[in-house]
């Protein structure tokens, strides 16, 4: 007999189906026991015999088989309830679970859960960020396909780092030394250089940096675009601006039960984002918030701060900064006069999710700020040789997923959005 899932019974009242996942939990009565199965797709009430469920005592996260008939019923979960003729064991929980995860609130600390991360995500609104996360994603990929853009993969084995410094981790390659790849920057622009002119890569990259807060990941995954024939960085930003209406869209249509699970009440952008150059941004948490250590970038307190104020005086969850310095940003990007650069970040509910930019699409510039940046020229030739041979005004921007999905779900940290975490301490599971 064909497996059904359990959002379809509704299509087979008085019928007979079999069902397969696992026991989310088991309530006694004298004649009969309940037992609440779940499946991908949801919980259903199973009525079964006490003899059937003492002969195999059954523990709560068996996986098991049960065929019966369906029946209309009014409980907490459906409006119909399986009326049990058999069950089968498939494979019996051996163990005590180390976590409750058959109640309705995970009340565990963050190390427990992801020490016993796979059973963690068996509970209904731990798996439902990720079921929030794969719409992200989904909306992502599709507005950017419609837009024209091709989906690349490139590799994440390098022979330098695309962000410069020291921040890489090294790995051994045959004779030779490599290093795991920081971001997809350099192919990104060499494929709209392939003529592509449009391309985008959702995947992973990896950040050697010792920080250990609740924002920063050493593995996590990027959401990438790059895209050729642009005026300058307005184009960019007016593309994010966009894709995330599509995004937000798509996730206020498609996720409304994980939405509702969650408790999350999902940003809105009306019209544009504010823009404002880093500049003045920093001369407002000074005059607003007696903010007065910055100099080039803001600092976490200043991206929370400079957000709330987004929030009160411009009505928007969303903060576009503008032009930062040359100094802080890497060689590839565009300088704007001798000081700053046209580039952006972009700021969501106290955190940065995006940085992005115009880049220099001439090869002597690229190579006189290669310099600029105090690096050598010769250590990016398989990178600057493309530039030599006709390349577009050009630019991107990087989306960081996990910080993206954690600020929509108001999440305290962003390993919470994170499916198997890598940190500074985590290399397990």
């Amino acid at each position: 007999m064909k497996r059904i899932m359990i959002d379809k019974l509704n299509e087979y009242i008085d019928k007979e189906v079999k069902i397969e996942g696992w026991v989310h939990r088991i309530r006694c009565l004298k004649a009969i026991t309940f037992l609440i199965l779940r499946d991908r797709t949801g919980l259903v009430q199973c009525v079964v015999d006490n003899e059937l469920v003492k002969s195999y005592m059954i523990k709560l996260e068996s996986v098991v088989a049960i065929t019966g008939n369906v029946k209309e019923s009014n409980n907490k979960l459906n409006k119909f309830e399986i009326e049990v003729n058999n069950l089968e064991i498939i494979n019996n929980c051996k163990n005590e679970l180390p976590i409750e995860i058959n109640k309705e609130t995970l009340n565990i600390n963050l190390d427990t859960m992801l020490n016993n991360r796979v059973l963690s995500l068996r509970h209904e609104k731990i798996n439902a960020i990720f079921k929030v996360q794969n719409l992200i994603v989904s909306g992502f990929r599709e507005y950017l396909i419609m837009e024209g853009f091709t989906e690349i993969f490139t590799p994440k084995l390098v022979a330098e780092g695309a962000e410069g410094g020291t921040e890489v981790f090294e790995v051994k390659y045959f004779e030779n030394k490599a290093y795991l790849a920081q971001s997809p920057q350099f192919y990104k622009q060499m494929m709209v250089a392939a003529g592509f002119e449009r391309v985008f890569e959702i995947g992973h990259v990896y950040r050697a940096e010792q920080h250990d807060t609740n924002r920063h990941l050493n593995e996590y995954i990027s959401m990438d675009l790059e895209l050729g024939f642009i005026n300058n960085q307005e184009d960019i930003m007016n593309l994010e601006e966009e894709l995330l209406k599509f995004i937000i869209d798509k996730v206020e249509n498609e996720a409304q039960k994980y939405l509702q699970l969650l408790n999350v009440e999902l940003p809105k952008i009306e019209d544009t984002i504010p823009r404002i150059k880093l500049n003045e941004a920093i001369d407002i948490l000074r005059k607003e918030y007696n903010k007065t250590d910055l100099e080039g970038d803001l600092d976490p307190e200043a991206e929370k701060l400079i957000c709330e104020y987004a929030k009160e005086k411009l009505g928007s969850d969303f903060i576009f900064l503008t032009h930062y310095p040359r100094a802080k940003r890497p060689m590839y990007t565009m300088p704007c006069g001798e000081e700053e650069t046209h580039s952006f970040d972009l700021l969501f509910r106290g955190i940065e999710i995006t940085t992005g930019g115009q880049r220099i699409h001439d090869y002597n510039m690229l190579i006189n700020n290669i310099k600029y940046k105090g690096l050598d020229p010769n250590d990016y030739e398989s990178y600057t040789e493309i530039f030599k041979y006709g390349v577009p005004k050009h630019g991107g921007l990087a989306i960081g997923l996990e910080r993206i999905v954690s600020k929509i779900l108001g999440l305290e940290n962003v390993r919470e959005a994170t499916l198997i975490t890598r940190d500074r301490t985590r290399l397990i599971p």
